[in-house]
């Protein structure tokens, strides 16, 4: 993980402080910050020697050293009462902060020449954040079942990114944040394998609190599951990669809301169910001990990709049991075939 701040006691942030390069307070000193648990100082992007210093930081200590990728985290703590080195107001700054550094990330990338094999990502955004940001991610999800931040949060967050204009987006599989008396339990780790597995990124986290989360080699069957879920999106590949070739050219975003291409009144209110692209529809197991659903089905010709049934619109009850999640292909995607064998690995 990357992040613009600089931790007191490290030798990067002595030189970038004897250079002047940090957002300093009214008394001129370096305005420092708590981070989760440490103080740290912040980089000042109206400084282009302090760009063009952290540009190289990059270059050196991550692109030289053959990483292929990163999170560039943070962006959005600029503080309102700070003083810059430019002279102008901290609140006209605050908001594209992060937008200011998603661009430096881009530029040290592209600047080495390896904008197609190095690739990168960020959580804050704002105007301008779009077109600098490889890709989105829904910020640190609670490992939990809850509405307001844990897996079922994960949809409305990425479909309301996807009608802002940040068309590529994933989440933390198995959440992130473990606080007060929250683990992260078996079930809801394999929950979100099944549903990341139709995501553009399938990416895991063991939390930041390892110890009390269940990790993806706690026994067989999460290694069974985590091994099938993985070998699902890899066989999407094909398909994401039109999306996110559509994505680029048309800004059309890879997971969408059902009113994207249908018109009936529920798929405006419809926020626990995605598109991914035109021709599949996940509706994702999001309550605890739950081993069917409901599932609300536009009017078309849709297909459960594990059992072959066919449905044809309207609210569906549908079984659920590990492992086969509803997901449905539409059945005249140009993509049928290829998208009906990720129900059939095994």
């Amino acid at each position: 993980m990357e992040v613009p701040f600089l931790a007191i006691e490290k030798d990067l942030y002595k030189e970038a402080s004897e250079k002047g390069y940090c957002v300093k307070d009214k008394a001129g000193k370096d305005y420092l910050v708590k981070i989760t648990t440490f103080p740290a100082a912040m980089l000042d992007f109206t400084n282009p020697d302090a760009c063009e210093w952290i540009k190289g930081i990059i270059k050196k200590n991550m692109i030289d050293l053959g990483m292929g990728g990163w999170m560039a985290d943070f962006g959005e703590y600029l503080p309102m009462d700070c003083v810059l080195s430019n002279g102008e107001s901290p609140e006209d700054w605050h908001n594209s902060w992060p937008a200011v550094w998603a661009r430096l990330n881009r530029e040290a990338i592209e600047e080495c020449g390896v904008q197609d094999d190095v690739f990168f990502f960020t959580r804050a955004g704002y105007t301008g954040t779009v077109s600098q940001s490889a890709m989105m991610w829904t910020g640190d999800q609670h490992v939990d079942w809850s509405v307001d931040d844990g897996l079922p949060s994960v949809i409305p967050a990425t479909l309301s990114l996807a009608m802002s204009g940040f068309g590529l987006t994933h989440s933390d599989v198995g959440g992130y944040t473990t606080i007060m008396s929250m683990t992260r339990s078996k079930e809801l780790l394999m929950r979100w394998e099944e549903m990341n597995a139709f995501s553009p990124l399938f990416r895991s986290h063991e939390g930041n609190q390892p110890s009390r989360n269940v990790q993806f080699d706690a026994d067989e069957e999460l290694l069974a599951q985590l091994s099938r879920t993985s070998r699902m999106h890899a066989a999407l590949k094909p398909y994401l990669k039109k999306l996110v070739k559509e994505n680029a050219e048309k800004a059309v975003p890879v997971m969408r809301p059902l009113f994207y291409h249908y018109e009936e009144d529920e798929a405006y209110t419809e926020k626990t169910e995605y598109l991914l692209g035109r021709d599949v529809l996940v509706a994702p197991i999001i309550k605890e001990g739950a081993a069917s659903r409901s599932v609300y089905l536009p009017e078309d010709n849709w297909v459960h990709i594990f059992s072959g049934r066919q449905y044809f619109g309207g609210v569906q009850d549908v079984d659920a049991p590990m492992g086969m999640p509803p997901v449905f292909v539409r059945k005249n995607s140009p993509d049928y075939e290829l998208l009906m064998s990720t129900g059939k690995i095994r």
